[in-house]
């Protein structure tokens, strides 16, 4: 089988809780809602008492009609039948009715504290789990957990029902009943043995979907470029592939938990046969009357649903096991980023210093083998190097997003690692190469990490980019709609939306990380004038390809395989002549003014030979 099982392997954070476990879990969920579930189990026990006097009732109005009883007494039993009817229906509704809002109220503190475990993950599991498994995880398996609850409560349901059935049966006939009890156990036996292939085939339809989902969301967010490769086709055979591979192995599932039933109904219609054979003789034998076995055979219809409902309890109880022990995993999955203390940071001067420290996203690969670097508070520094260099790394250590392995990272003096992180990080102001934009209007994204700030303020914080003329592109103003992840407009004005963000914000540290990479001149040039009003009396890390940016630092930091090679002013370092000079001529030669005007002159003496 292992063509249906490619790809299913687990993640690196699942673990395996025993049954035991998992209802502990899954039973302090509903400890808060105990009023409601012991409304539950008492319409329970109302509703399973009625449907075990059913057959009593009925006896008992068929015997009314043979004997020809008069009008009045008809009419009696068959108002008793309608009431035993009608209070059966009442029960069943409010035991429905309380079981759901018991159900709903657990999933949503489940999917709460789902949710809140996400967002407390490192970003290092988001690098290792794809967006589409964490989703599929936090809805469709939350969704799953309530069946446990309602299986939980049909077998409340079942078990007495049964169990007062049983009663009534040993009233009727105590040989034929106890001859019952002998063939009932045979029939748990079997639907036991299903338990471990039941376990089996849910959590691979759960791992199955959460790929399904995986694939959707990354097919949708590339798009654009699937359309711009002419890959439309390609991306759909993928899909078709896993949704192939979804099929085949819902159809495993959907086998084993549908070939309990049949068998259980084999195993009570051998049992059935076996009493009507033996209550026959009984019959032959005027041990018993006719009628009484009769109301017999009736009554051990009723005793036989139940319990195949009981019997088959383990298998179909797995598919809400399988989901729960995938939420809970996710929910006691092991930070890598650990805080060894809390304390508090009321404001920062913004020193950083790196001691020898270490840092690897992989046991494979190690991107800063022993890395050094003391960044004076209100200092501007800028990080040059080629691709995988580790400059942005070191931004990321910084954030505190990552955990290096040894060594030593000091804000203000401080260990980073004793510090409370919600505090710390009220003091940084991270401007990635690709900003992301939250769905909403541009003063909402402004205002993103300051709610409380006023109309006056945000709109104070976009002036000081560009001197606010950007503002005049957009259709709306700050009222302009930004659509999902920033789509109504371009890349530049989200990196000016991301950078009065920061302003607003107004941190102690403020990060670049290539944040003018993608823009244009014109655009590049409003985001400069605003850069040396933020980066003025803070400490400012600028990741740069840009060569307006790097003039601009105090310091500029050459860095090759996660070590500095080179340090010093953008002047020094090209009067060395070394790697910053060959950086220089192979990315920033171009952006210099001196070059524009030697290459125009170029230009303009090809025209006159010409």
């Amino acid at each position: 089988m292992g063509f249906i099982l490619d790809g299913l392997e687990t993640e690196a954070y699942d673990r395996t809780y025993s049954d035991r476990v998992l209802l502990r879990r899954i039973s302090s969920y509903f400890r808060p809602h105990l009023r409601a579930m012991i409304i539950v189990a008492v319409m329970v026990m109302l509703h399973s008492l009625s449907r075990a006097i059913w057959p009593m009732v009925m006896s008992y109005a068929l015997d009314a009609v043979a004997a020809e009883a008069s009008l009045l007494r008809i009419t009696l039993v068959v108002l008793l039948v309608l009431l035993v009817g009608m209070l059966g229906w009442v029960f069943n509704f409010l035991r429905q009715r309380y079981t759901a809002r018991a159900i709903g109220d657990a999933v949503l503190d489940l999917r709460q504290d789902v949710f809140a475990a996400i967002t407390q993950r490192d970003m290092s599991f988001f690098d290792e789990t794809p967006t589409g498994k964490i989703v599929s995880r936090a809805t469709s398996d939350t969704q799953d957990f309530a069946n446990v609850v309602e299986l939980t409560m049909n077998l409340m349901s079942q078990v007495l029902t049964v169990g007062l059935i049983a009663i009534v049966l040993l009233y009727i006939n105590v040989w034929l009943t106890l001859l019952l009890f002998v063939m009932a156990p045979f029939a748990i036996l079997i639907a036991l043995a299903f338990r471990r292939i039941a376990r089996w085939a849910t959590l691979r339809a759960k791992r199955v979907t959460a790929l399904v989902n995986a694939n959707i969301q990354e097919s949708i967010s590339g798009i654009a470029i699937a359309k711009g490769f002419r890959q439309e086709q390609a991306v759909y055979e993928e899909f078709a592939r896993i949704n192939q591979q979804s099929f085949r192995v819902h159809l495993v599932r959907g086998l084993t938990l549908n070939t309990i039933f049949p068998i259980l109904t084999i195993t009570s219609g051998i049992g059935t046969a076996i009493l009507v054979y033996f209550g026959g003789l009984a019959v032959l034998d005027q041990t018993i009357s006719a009628g009484t076995w009769f109301l017999f055979m009736q009554a051990v219809g009723y005793f036989w649903y139940p319990l195949l409902g009981i019997a088959s309890f383990w298998s179909q109880f797995q598919d809400g096991l399988s989901a729960s022990e995938r939420v809970f995993a996710l929910i006691d999955a092991e930070p890598k980023v650990v805080q060894r203390a809390t304390e508090p940071v009321p404001s920062l001067e913004g020193q950083i210093e790196f001691r020898r420290l270490r840092f690897s996203y992989t046991a494979k690969e190690v991107v800063l083998p022993d890395f050094s670097l003391t960044i004076n508070p209100g200092e501007t520094v800028a990080i040059v190097g080629h691709t995988g260099a580790g400059k942005s790394s070191l931004t990321r250590l910084i954030a505190r997003f990552y955990e290096f392995q040894s060594g030593e990272l000091l804000v203000d003096g401080r260990d980073v690692r004793t510090l409370d992180l919600t505090q710390y990080r009220r003091h940084l102001g991270l401007v990635p190469q690709v900003p992301f934009l939250f769905s909403g209007t541009v003063a909402d994204n402004i205002r993103y990490g300051r709610p409380e700030a006023t109309a006056e303020e945000v709109l104070a914080a976009a002036r000081q980019i560009g001197g606010g003329d950007w503002l005049l592109d957009l259709p709306d103003g700050l009222h302009t709609d930004v659509g999902e992840r920033g789509a109504n407009l371009s890349m530049g004005q989200r990196q000016l939306v991301a950078l009065a963000r920061v302003v607003l914000h107004n941190p102690a540290i403020f990060i670049l990380d290539e944040a003018t990479a993608s823009v244009d001149p014109f655009t590049e040039a409003q985001i400069q004038d605003g850069l040396e009003t933020i980066m003025r009396d803070r400490t400012s890390i600028v990741i740069a390809h840009r060569l307006s940016t790097v003039r601009h630092a105090d310091r500029t930091i050459v860095m090759q395989d996660g070590r500095i090679i080179e340090e010093g002013t953008h002047d020094s370092l090209l009067a060395a002549g070394g790697h910053y000079a060959e950086l220089y001529n192979t990315y920033f030669r171009h952006q210099s003014l001196e070059y524009i005007e030697s290459f125009g002159r170029e230009q303009v003496g090809l025209v006159a030979g010409s």
